[in-house]
């Protein structure tokens, strides 16, 4: 990897798209700190570190602690992929849109990604509009609103903010994703997960000591320097992350290979084919798409009780903890149905087998045609079924493991398996897409 940075830095045209990819970086990080006016962020701060283990922590994880600063882009990226989750699936269910997305060629491609840039301006009021509600009316106790903050004005000001803030960032998404390296959206996460590494592993070691809340609960120790007398189990934690990290690399880059022989056939006076070769087919083949679409779904009950605070503490929100058995099977049922979906939209066996046989290709011991596409289906299938699975047991288990344990060890880490899948899956992806550039930059100096 770092030999693979190195080279890419060399080479002109590939060091113009890095250094764009850190500027796009600095500004979403200088956004992440610009405050909103009208609202007292201490407060807002300190009741977020008090939901750490709820869906508005992990809403505030996603958007790199930006949620609990009140920034102007505390909506982070996630109207974005609820508009993109929506679009894509309109397009199955409409005829109109499927026909554009299939058959509308670049023309049609443009015309869905406005639709999708308008479906999250929509997305982002709604959103921008229940936590505006959420800071108003406080904890129950009193109101995130700054002294005097009451009012339409107050109230236009802090909505406009956050609506500005996701369509920037959208903006800033899209213009990674077509003048840098890798994709925009998913770099935009990757940063905002990694921004949270520091203060994560200082609660791990440092923590907090148990304390008492003001209604006599008490809040027991977290941290390994308040609690050594379960050093075992953080070694356990260190070892089943550095093993979690091993087999998302390997599974990422595994493959299966069906092979493919071409028959031979004679042009004028030379022949063509004879050889043979495979057809790829990634065991992960949707990446980390799945997860992140798993997890803007899986935080709707969330955003609804933002528009209804009182609901914040009701059955219903509790059901939904990350560290709930509830929310640990509705996530592992969303994370196989988008890697299902996602394989689908990617990879059309009948269409790759229809090109087999314009070509004049096969694969041994199946006929051309429907036989083929059959056989590519079945295998596609069970790569994906596999997949999909290998995703959501590493997403759930820490999550398992939050709610099973009670000790400070185990506190804060029901996101883990999530962000440490993005964080990989992510950094893999843009390392192939450099080593593509730099391999493209060869064969092009190699034919010049």
């Amino acid at each position: 990897m770092l030999q693979t940075l190195r080279n890419a830095w060399r080479v002109d045209e590939i060091r113009k798209k890095l250094l764009f990819v850190l500027f796009m970086v600095l500004i979403y990080r200088l956004g992440n700190v610009v405050t909103v006016p009208y609202i007292d962020t201490q407060l807002l701060s300190s009741y977020f570190n008090s939901q750490q283990n709820t869906l508005l922590g992990l809403l505030n994880t996603m958007s790199g602690s930006a949620l609990e600063r009140a920034s102007i882009f505390a909506m982070s990226i996630q109207p974005y992929i609820n508009a993109s989750i929506i679009i894509q699936l309109l397009t199955i269910a409409i005829p109109a849109l499927e026909r554009l997305q299939k058959e509308g060629g670049e023309d049609g491609k443009k015309r869905l990604e406005k639709y999708t840039r308008y479906s999250t301006v929509l997305i982002a009021l709604l959103q921008g509009y229940g936590y505006y509600v959420l800071i108003k009316t406080g904890n129950g106790s009193a109101s995130f609103l700054a002294d005097g903050a009451e009012g339409l004005w107050p109230a236009v000001v802090i909505i406009a903010s956050f609506i500005t803030g996701s369509a920037l960032l959208m903006w800033m998404g899209e213009q990674i994703t077509e003048f840098g390296i890798g994709n925009g959206i998913s770099i935009i996460l990757f940063v905002s997960i990694v921004s949270r590494f520091p203060t994560q592993v200082y609660n791990i070691i440092i923590g907090r000591p148990a304390t008492t809340s003001s209604s006599g609960e008490v809040v027991p120790a977290t941290g390994f320097a308040n609690d050594m007398g379960h050093w075992w189990l953080y070694l356990l934690m260190i070892v089943g992350a550095l093993a979690i990290m091993a087999l998302i690399v390997v599974v990422t880059n595994s493959e299966r290979r069906i092979p493919v022989q071409y028959s031979k056939r004679v042009v004028g006076r030379k022949m063509y084919g004879g050889q043979s070769t495979h057809l790829p087919m990634k065991v992960n083949m949707s990446g980390v798409l799945p997860i992140i679409f798993a997890q803007s779904i899986a935080s709707v009950p969330a955003t609804i009780a933002t528009f209804v605070p009182r609901w914040s503490n009701g059955w219903f929100i509790k059901l939904f903890e990350p560290t709930g058995i509830p929310y640990a099977v509705i996530y592992f049922l969303l994370i196989v149905f988008f890697s299902f979906f996602y394989s689908t939209i990617q990879f059309n066996p009948i269409e790759i087998a229809n090109n087999l046989r314009k070509n004049g290709g096969f694969i041994p011991g199946f006929r051309s045609g429907k036989p083929t596409s059959e056989f590519i289906q079945k295998v596609l299938t069970k790569i994906t079924l596999f997949g999909a699975i290998y995703l959501a047991i590493i997403a759930i288990t820490p999550i398992l493991i939050s709610h099973f344990s009670e000790t400070a060890a185990s506190s804060g880490i029901s996101l883990g398996g999530t962000s440490i899948i993005i964080v990989i899956s992510v950094a893999l992806e843009t390392i192939k897409q450099l080593e593509a550039q730099l391999l493209m930059r060869h064969y092009k100096g190699f034919l010049e």
